[in-house]
């Protein structure tokens, strides 16, 4: 089948509107980064099969960004941007954030006159209680420290979204 071409009448080339129609069309926008985290201790490889090279072992709940999924293996990138291959039964739907700054305040109300709730330093996770706060409360994402304490934090001090 020969699609038809959009062309001016006048110059008789492909109009550059053409190619913003479509794209408007089909969503054009990239998709938002996916995250999760491991459910166990985890094994990263070079490579999507369990002879590949061991690259890392990862801790429990290590947040990942899924690149792409492919036969029982993910294509990942964690916080350090190394990009490395995972087995999709180590990694459950949980999502968990990693502190980037030196020292995050985990404030009561999405607000910064809000009182603090506890501090969390860097490299600490924090679990993501509601990936919707993150766009209903644009800059901040609800999270919760293992030890229970729930509270906001500012968006640019994590990583996992």
């Amino acid at each position: 089948m020969v699609m038809p071409r959009l062309t001016s009448a006048r110059t008789g080339r492909v109009g550059v509107w053409a190619c913003g129609l479509t794209l408007a069309a089909l969503g054009g926008g990239a998709p938002a980064a996916e995250f999760r985290a491991t459910t166990d201790v985890a094994v990263l490889y070079d490579a999507p099969s369990a002879k590949a090279r061991p690259l890392f072992v990862l801790a429990k709940d290590t947040p990942l960004e899924l690149i792409v999924s492919v036969e029982g293996w993910m294509k990942i990138r964690d916080v350090g941007g190394t990009v490395a291959w995972i087995e999709t039964k180590s990694v459950g739907d949980k999502r968990m954030l990693v502190v980037r700054v030196p020292v995050a305040d985990v404030l009561a109300n999405p607000v910064d006159s809000a009182p603090l709730v506890f501090k969390a330093e860097q490299n600490v996770l924090i679990e993501l209680v509601d990936p919707a706060h993150a766009t209903s409360t644009p800059g901040w994402a609800k999270v919760r420290h293992r030890d229970g304490q729930v509270g906001y934090v500012r968006i640019a001090q994590v990583w996992g979204l």
